[in-house]
């Protein structure tokens, strides 16, 4: 375990010293002794101590009492004054500096010890809850997010929903059997919709608390891939162009292909959502034996990746901010990455703006669960 860093801030020579000393021996370390309140402020970020030990009648334009005070602004430290005679009025400005505790001048050792230990154990109590304090926050506001884009994203389906079996119920002996079948196809579109995105809600979810499972079995990756890109192709339409090409062995592979499914059908309907005129999306399965990897590349001629999307792109409910109005909900990428991670496999892209994207995922061909 490091020693605590422990900065003082005195202007008489020989207590520093003794005081340096002291707890030196008492096993903390002392990064530095300084002799005015300026000289403390200038170097306090830098060397970023656990405590400082302030004088409260420092010499100079500048008391420990308002240099403690510009502490708290500017950074979480504790100070805990050295004092020896304070007026009443002094020390009422020390106690709204709300302070670690105070050291009466002359000291003991043992008061040194006692009252920086104290300290410490409070200010690593107080860090613990502003960081539980702050992950609630963050939790509060991500859950108000999820509930903003997940109603937003459940509005179209259920408006198509809605209106079809509306038609079907008001009008149904009027309309012809295929305007019947297209009203039925959409509302079945729809229920797929909905249960995709409710598939990635529970997906997420698990994988934010560490509880998605990895189950490798037996597979043959080239059929696996060649019929989800099939699957793609009839939900994608003939605008797009979804071709599949494989090279090498890639029929005994040991991968979760539930995890596979939300990897390749999230990054294939991407490279479609996100083309919007159309065009060719290539998916490529290269096996390398030798190196026991298997290497997937999707690329698409779609929008691009901008260069300041890049690196939050990973992200739960990030989008890029050239998507305009095509919809989604920032799940998706974010799944894909835990699903990589929990085959101890990567995934990178590269992208232009305009062009489009090529994501490559690196999968061990023998993925095991710990």
């Amino acid at each position: 375990m490091s020693k605590a860093k422990i900065l003082i801030v005195e202007d008489e020579t020989i207590i520093a010293l003794d005081i340096k000393r002291t707890l030196i021996n008492l096993g903390y370390a002392v990064p530095a002794v300084m002799t005015s309140a300026e000289k403390m402020l200038d170097k306090i970020g830098e060397i970023q101590p656990d405590i400082v030990l302030m004088d409260i009648m420092l010499k100079g334009s500048m008391d420990g009492v308002e240099a403690a005070e510009r502490l708290r602004k500017l950074y979480q430290i504790p100070v805990v004054y050295l004092t020896a005679h304070t007026d009443s009025k002094t020390l009422q400005r020390a106690k709204e500096t709300e302070p670690y505790g105070y050291i009466v001048k002359p000291f003991e050792e043992q008061d040194i010890y006692t009252t920086v230990e104290i300290a410490l154990a409070r200010s690593q109590a107080e860090a613990k809850i502003r960081k539980a304090l702050e992950k609630e926050k963050e939790l509060r506001e991500l859950k108000n997010h999820f509930i903003s884009i997940v109603s937003h994203e459940f509005r179209t389906p259920m408006s198509t929903i809605l209106f079809s079996a509306g038609l079907l119920e008001n009008y149904g002996n009027k309309l012809s059997e295929e305007k019947k079948v297209t009203h039925l196809q959409r509302i079945q579109t729809a229920v797929k919709q909905m249960t995709n995105l409710l598939d990635s809600v529970l997906t997420i979810g698990k994988a934010e608390a560490n509880k998605l499972e990895f189950h490798p079995t037996a597979i043959n990756l080239e059929n696996f891939c060649s019929s989800l890109v099939e699957e793609m192709q009839l939900i994608a339409g003939e605008k797009y162009d979804i071709s599949f090409s494989s090279q090498g062995d890639c029929t005994n592979a040991l991968m979760d292909e539930y995890l596979l499914r939300h990897i390749f059908c999230n990054l294939l309907s991407n490279a479609v959502k996100y083309s919007p005129n159309g065009g060719k999306v290539k998916f490529q399965l290269t096996c390398e034996p030798s190196q026991q990897v298997a290497v997937f590349r999707i690329q698409d001629e779609g929008i691009g990746i901008p260069p300041e999307d890049r690196k939050h792109l990973f992200e739960i409910f990030h989008r890029a901010s050239n998507v305009g109005n095509i919809s989604g909900t920032g799940l998706g990428l974010a799944i894909v990455k835990h699903s990589v991670e929990l085959h101890k496999g990567k995934i990178t892209f590269d992208s232009e703006v305009g062009k489009g994207t090529t994501f490559t995922v690196t999968l061990p061909l023998q993925s095991h669960s710990d």
